[in-house]
């Protein structure tokens, strides 16, 4: 076994047990402290619930309504004149939204084109370069009862246009 696989699989129980002696010594009620902890994050799991609704619901309707492909449909042509895959704007548009499903997606594309493919590679970097920025303002901006995130969104969806946009430069200039 080598050295990082030693390391990675210590790692954790050794943190762990740092921060309980830690917590000991500073004389902490660990688990109590890791108890109400629990009840916390139990709390937020339901206070989310609605949210994760009200997204899913969104994507569906989205995503049935034939809506994505007629937005692909109308990119297709200047898409094409800068040597663009028009299969891989689904993508881009599903990524700010839902991560599970911009990762089905991305399974479907390398699935179909090869993880060795200019569609492949690019959905990858895609994948890893832009975050799903409307889940995240709706989970937990409303989580925390934030009401006004319209600069938060403007920056989010910015940095993701800008992540798709480099994803599409560096792939087509190293592949």
């Amino acid at each position: 076994m080598g050295l990082v696989s030693i390391i990675s699989l210590w790692m954790i129980p050794l943190m762990i047990g740092f921060i309980l002696l830690y917590g000991t010594f500073k004389k902490v009620p660990t688990y109590e402290t890791f108890v109400e902890g629990g009840k916390e994050g139990i709390e937020i799991a339901f206070s989310i619930i609605p949210y994760l609704v009200g997204m899913l619901v969104a994507i569906t309707i989205f995503r049935a309504s034939g809506a994505l492909e007629f937005f692909v449909g109308m990119m297709k042509p200047a898409l094409d004149a800068i040597g663009v895959p028009s299969e891989i704007v689904p993508l881009a548009f599903i990524r700010p939204i839902s991560g599970t499903a911009a990762l089905g997606m991305t399974t479907d594309l390398i699935a179909a084109y090869g993880p060795d493919s200019f569609i492949g590679r690019l959905a990858a970097v895609m994948q890893g370069s832009t975050d799903t920025t409307l889940y995240i303002l709706t989970v937990y901006f409303g989580a925390v009862g934030v009401k006004r995130m319209g600069d938060a969104l403007k920056v989010g969806l910015l940095a993701d246009l800008l992540g798709i946009a480099a994803a599409i430069f560096i792939v087509m200039l190293a592949f």
